[in-house]
């Protein structure tokens, strides 16, 4: 009897190191993931506006089909990344992922910040380059420290109505995203 519970014991407690085991490494086995969806846009160094989701389509991404997006992707291996524009007068937000699909940083209009944004992405080593002085930035930069050289930036905006939704779209499409030129 004794015998009988503990294999009883032994095989759920195997049972279950196998079934964590496999719950952590099937996203690492994935072929498709959000970074992979996102690296096949043309987005590199300038903001993509995503199409509508239409209802019933597929929706790869996930998105809400209430919301314009438009989609950044950039490599900071290449140095320093600039976010910098003016989005309508209206909710937006921007979010900071990495190659995982996670949010590192994320901000909204309702943080005080306004209508424009002027955000300034840099890794651990240009962060340093910044405490030091040896970059220079313009004031009112917000300044995000990337915890990997890849990611990709998502900006949100929520048209108020259908009819304002083109218009949107067309700020977006003016936001400057990736180095700065140099003069």
């Amino acid at each position: 009897m004794i015998r009988t519970l503990l294999w009883l014991i032994g095989g759920v407690l195997l049972g279950g190191v196998i079934h964590i085991v496999a719950i952590l490494t099937l996203p690492l086995l994935a072929e498709e993931t959000t970074w992979t969806r996102v690296a096949a846009l043309d987005a590199k160094n300038r903001v993509l506006v995503l199409p509508p989701i239409a209802q019933g389509q597929p929706n790869p991404l996930h998105l809400d089909p209430e919301l314009s997006y438009g989609l950044c992707r950039l490599d900071l291996s290449e140095g320093p990344a600039y976010l910098s524009g003016s989005l309508p007068d209206a909710f937006w937000s921007v979010a900071l992922f990495n190659t995982s699909g996670i949010v590192t940083y994320s901000t909204t209009n309702r943080d005080g910040i306004g209508q424009t944004v002027e955000m300034g992405i840099f890794n651990a080593a240009q962060t340093r380059l910044l405490a030091q002085q040896q970059i220079d930035v313009e004031e009112g930069l917000l300044v995000v420290e990337a915890s990997s050289n890849e990611l990709f930036v998502l900006l949100r905006l929520s048209p108020p109505h259908e009819v304002m939704r083109p218009r949107f779209e067309e700020a977006l499409s003016q936001i400057t995203c990736g180095p700065r030129p140099s003069n």
